[in-house]
């Protein structure tokens, strides 16, 4: 037998196993760990699900990575430095992917948590005084879900086929109390709460800044057709999206030991939604 030809088998065999293998990509089950992207509260949660039995009868090694700022969470999930990220709503997803020319995949619903409008002015959402000044979220997704919520509260009327997820002031057809809006950082709602008359909060947000949106807001959102684009998701990469181990991040945090921790140290504030993300798409 010819032992060039024997050799240069195997060599060949070797290399195309190789190429094979880097074909297949790094899933997080390759890589024996799931790595969570997430802030405040959310990491809060994710930690305690890390750190669960139910995590370790599912054989999920959780790690939780505490990055602040939604686009660099998500910029971190694309870019492959987390698997997942806890954090967003479906319209903040949504409006991301079309800012960024992005793939990002919401795999499982988590809760709605609701925003609320506050104030250290007003003590009343029927007593708004004309030409008052309201602060709203400066990114797109939340500047909508924060006009929509003063629509609810009958405040200001929007357009036919308002966009729930890029719409903005120049949207508002009527203004009967000639609101006057002021664009913020979403983080910084609480500190501005002295300086306007109005300030819209998303609940996460809220909560770091000692607020609880149930009982300290003037008017809140409530879990409805008109509010489910606001439902939070869990999101990787467009590749990833039918991982095992991903896909079971969505039972953990539904899991009875996950909701009772929750109730408990977030009082009510985060509604638990299990849902499919096609009722998010429709």
């Amino acid at each position: 037998m010819n032992k060039k030809r024997v050799w240069g088998g195997l060599a060949v065999g070797l290399a195309l196993t190789l190429v094979l293998a880097g074909c297949g990509g790094k899933s997080s089950d390759d890589a024996g760990k799931i790595v969570i992207g997430s802030q405040g509260s959310d990491a809060q949660i994710w930690k305690h699900i890390a750190q669960s039995q139910a995590a370790k009868d599912a054989k999920l090694n959780i790690e939780v990575k505490e990055i602040n700022g939604g686009v660099e969470l998500n910029n971190a999930t694309k870019d492959g430095e987390v698997d997942v990220n806890a954090f967003q709503s479906w319209a903040y997803l949504d409006s991301y992917n079309k800012d960024s020319k992005a793939d990002l995949a919401a795999v499982a619903t988590t809760y709605l948590e609701p925003m609320g409008i506050y104030s250290e002015k007003v003590k009343d959402i029927k007593n708004v005084p004309d030409g008052a000044v309201v602060a709203l979220a400066d990114n797109p997704a939340n500047t909508a879900r924060g006009l929509s919520l003063l629509q609810a509260a009958g405040l200001i009327k929007l357009k036919d086929g308002f966009n729930l997820g890029t719409g903005s002031e120049s949207d508002v057809v009527d203004n009967p109390k000639h609101l006057k809006f002021k664009l913020i950082d979403d983080t910084t709602g609480p500190r501005v709460i002295q300086d306007v008359d109005l300030v819209l909060i998303g609940n996460t947000v809220a909560m770091e800044g000692g607020l609880n949106v149930l009982k300290d807001s003037l008017f809140h959102e409530e879990i409805s057709v008109d509010t489910k684009h606001n439902i939070n998701v869990l999101v990787t990469t467009s590749d990833k999206q039918n991982d095992t181990g991903i896909l079971k991040l969505g039972e953990l945090y539904h899991n009875k030991d996950t909701q009772n921790y929750i109730e408990k140290e977030f009082g009510g504030t985060k509604v638990p939604v299990e849902k499919p993300i096609s009722y998010l798409e429709e």
